[in-house]
């Protein structure tokens, strides 16, 4: 097993309450994607997506090998968090479990 970062998403204070992230402002959710895409084609994203219940988010995890100074480094110039969209917070997880 071992250590991975993981990004968790809120709602920021520019959320539009009672709407699913899909359902925000269209231009910044692109944004946010696009900029989880360079991660994640640069092969530092493992998994990552919004939560399905109304106003509460998503979570990114970060590939082994990530420190958590760089995760909160790119998550912080996320275009969704600048916009007040999003929060985060990065927290290690110990993967005790896996297949």
């Amino acid at each position: 097993m071992g250590l991975k970062q993981v990004v968790f998403h809120s709602p920021g204070e520019n959320w539009r309450l009672g709407a699913n992230f899909q359902a925000q402002t269209e231009d910044i959710v692109k944004e946010h994607v696009q900029h989880y895409r360079k991660f994640h084609d640069q092969g530092k994203l493992f998994q990552g997506g919004p939560y399905t219940d109304i106003d509460s988010g998503g979570m990114m995890i970060a590939n082994e090998g990530i420190t958590r100074e760089e995760l909160e480094i790119f998550a912080a110039s996320d275009p969704a968090v600048i916009a007040g969209l999003l929060t985060f917070e990065v927290k290690t997880w110990y993967v005790a479990m896996s297949e």
